[in-house]
């Protein structure tokens, strides 16, 4: 009872750096930041996410009847904004709008679920098993974390925003078409009256009293009335090439060729454009589907998109076919094994 009255020694605490709320505050911000940034808003990155969502929505799917367009146009939007894209699995695929996961050696165990309904949210705790997570652009040091295209590149998505948004901002409030008109001293209600009898004068020819004085003797001035340009120039800093140099890096990240959008593009060059986007961006992203599909719905699923999106070269095919058929019909004549001729040229497999 009588240590009650003893002044207890004081204690030494330390933090280093901003505590555990901090780190969190600031990775929130970062998720934030990198995944629902201003280039979002643009529309070179709505087309390539578009891009995205459709070419995916139409993939063959073999296997899994729960993978349908919707769900399948959802995960492209997810996959290239996000970079991840979580569905809750039941009698079909439930979207998830956000979610929290506990891992063992870098692979989900658990996820806590939020899902988005037209009266508000409820949460809901799954296994990784009953759990479909797409991820692309994955890191040694998140495996369960996906990054989006955008946040690989903010440095260039940022540029693009802010490019925009300068451009906006000067089309909105500069002063575009305005003109500063001399004119000799007067009242301030003259001057007002004088630039209110402008307005809505476009096109039309205004006539207005010289501006030629003498005063107290002295020679007239020469000038007359000559109106001053006040609209911005911005050429300096050569907005158009900055712009068309973002929008290419961006398109070049999401995997498609910037001559797809280009005034002077061909028919060849759209082709070409979507055998490129279908082969080295969707079509990879596809396989990450398949695969996690196949893990979590239990039989053997694949997704194609070269087919649908008729991303191959037709003639060039047709044309390889018929040569490939000539040459196995003169093998047979010169008393060649077609099959031995087609594994030397690598179109057959060894055994």
């Amino acid at each position: 009872m009588f240590d009650w009255f003893k002044r207890k020694p004081a204690q030494e605490e330390r933090s280093t750096g901003g505590g555990y709320t901090h780190d969190l505050m600031m990775h929130r911000a970062a998720y934030i930041q990198g995944k629902t940034g201003a280039a979002d808003l643009t529309a070179c990155v709505q087309t390539c996410v578009g891009l995205w969502e459709s070419g995916l929505s139409i993939a063959d799917v073999d296997g899994a009847n729960l993978l349908d367009v919707q769900s399948l146009g959802l995960a492209g939007r997810a996959l290239a904004l996000r970079g991840e894209a979580v569905f809750l699995i039941r009698d079909r695929l439930v979207p998830v709008s956000d979610w929290s996961l506990t891992t063992r050696d870098g692979r989900p165990r658990a996820y806590q679920c939020s899902i988005a309904e037209a009266g508000g949210g409820r949460t809901e705790t799954a296994l990784a098993a009953e759990v479909l997570h797409f991820r692309i652009g994955t890191d040694a040091a998140s495996p369960w974390q996906g990054t989006s295209p955008l946040r690989r590149s903010s440095l260039t998505a940022d540029m693009l925003g802010a490019v925009e948004v300068a451009l906006n901002e000067v089309y909105q409030n500069a002063p575009i078409g305005s003109q500063v008109v001399p004119f000799p001293e007067a009242s301030g209600t003259d001057l007002n009256e004088l630039g209110a009898s402008f307005r809505g004068k476009r096109g039309r020819t205004m006539l207005r009293e010289s501006v030629q004085v003498s005063a107290a003797g002295g020679p007239a001035p020469s000038m007359d009335w000559k109106p001053q340009n006040v609209t911005p120039d911005i050429q300096g800093i050569a907005p158009g090439a900055s712009l068309n140099a973002a929008r290419a890096s961006i398109l070049g990240v999401y995997g498609v060729l910037p001559s797809l959008l280009e005034d002077t593009t061909t028919g060849p060059l759209v082709r070409e454009a979507q055998r490129h986007l279908a082969q080295w961006a969707l079509q990879p992203v596809a396989a990450l589907i398949a695969q996690e599909a196949t893990e979590k719905l239990g039989g053997a699923v694949t997704l194609d998109v070269m087919r649908p999106l008729q991303a191959f070269d037709t003639g060039g095919r047709a044309r390889a076919m018929g040569q490939i058929i000539e040459a196995m019909a003169l093998a047979k004549e010169a008393g060649v094994d077609p099959d031995v001729a087609a594994r030397l040229v690598n179109f057959a497999p060894n055994d």
